[in-house]
């Protein structure tokens, strides 16, 4: 396994991860002394997106899964090339024109409605009550500019219709690089 130095930054660490397992097949190895963010436990999305800003994979953890922020990046990473359903597996020959974006999400918050939301600010989560289906959107989405939009958006992503009764939180994200 390649070793990552210790200082990388979130969206290096996620473009580390991925050149090094589509190159090799080879997951890299967490920094063994991280720093910053990367040392911390939280959630992470990571979103991969063409020189022309079109997605081209995202795949994130609402809550921590590994023991810090760096693992969670390394594993997110991999899967938003390779196992992100809505596309193909990322290809050595696309991986020049490959933008990455880390959000660290903070922890989630219950929401008392709609008032509560603001989707320049805050990422919203849904569940229907027994806590399936679920939606999540990240703060700052293209397109999605009111509270409304959010609303919509989150409902179709999670396939929940439009006046069912959810539960909602909210959280906020630390992004870096391009998203």
């Amino acid at each position: 396994m390649t070793r990552s130095p210790d200082d990388i930054s979130p969206q290096d660490l996620a473009r580390l991860s991925v050149e090094s397992f589509i190159r090799t097949g080879r997951i890299i190895q967490s920094p063994s002394n991280p720093m910053g963010i990367l040392a911390t436990q939280a959630g992470a999305f990571v979103t991969l997106r063409k020189l022309d800003g079109s997605l081209r994979g995202c795949i994130g953890t609402i809550l921590a899964h590994q023991p810090t922020v760096a693992d969670e990046i390394i594993e997110n990473a991999i899967g938003a090339a390779c196992r992100d359903h809505r596309f193909s597996r990322l290809i050595a020959e696309e991986l020049p024109a490959i933008h990455y974006g880390v959000d660290v999400l903070s922890d989630l918050e219950p929401v008392r409605g709609l008032e509560d939301l603001d989707p320049s600010m805050y990422g919203v989560i849904i569940s229907s009550t027994d806590g399936l289906p679920r939606g999540v959107l990240l703060p700052g989405i293209y397109g999605i500019e009111t509270v409304q939009d959010q609303w919509w958006a989150v409902h179709a992503k999670a396939g929940i219709s439009i006046g069912t009764q959810v539960r909602i939180q909210r959280f906020t994200v630390a992004r870096f690089g391009k998203d």
